[in-house]
């Protein structure tokens, strides 16, 4: 599996915040296949939804995890980049992760991730902690691997419900 990774974060990329939770993405994922991009970009609307696009149409990775811009903030807008770009939501993939963590921390429900399919690449929404992503990737991480070959044509058998 081909996966890339996004940090939205302003202060990371401009060098003032060092990014932990990509490095969380990483060790979580290196199992079930390997990191061909990784980006940190600002919390800038057609930045995100820029190079999401070019993550799916251009290098036609598999899978797009990107962590930050999911809450309450003004500046937070990774959700609404994610919407623009693809052509179905996957809903069952933030509500998974938001139930799990309601039962760590009930703000996990101010989270705003979604999910969604554009083309043949999946892309999920992560919170910008690194004990967010982990706790959120941990409840979808056995489900995407059989996701992702159901949306390659590579598994039918289930007829994509299991």
């Amino acid at each position: 599996m081909r996966i890339a990774i996004l940090t939205v974060s302003d202060k990371g990329s401009k060098g003032e915040r060092k990014d932990t939770s990509s490095q969380v993405i990483r060790d979580m994922v290196k199992d079930i296949g390997e990191i061909v991009a990784y980006e940190i970009v600002p919390d800038e609307k057609e930045i995100i939804s820029g190079k999401l696009t070019e993550f799916c149409d251009r290098l036609k990775v598999d899978l797009v995890l990107t962590t930050g811009g999911t809450g309450f903030s003004q500046r937070d807008i990774t959700p609404e980049a994610t919407k623009e770009v693809i052509e179905k939501e996957t809903p069952g993939i933030p509500e998974a992760m938001r139930m799990f963590s309601f039962k760590k921390s009930p703000h996990s429900v101010l989270s705003r991730a979604v999910a969604g399919i554009r083309k043949q690449t999946l892309i999920i929404n992560l919170p910008g902690s690194p004990k967010g992503v982990r706790e959120n990737l941990e409840v979808v991480l056995n489900s995407l691997v059989h996701g992702i070959k159901i949306l390659k044509g590579e598994d039918t058998e289930c007829g994509g419900v299991s």
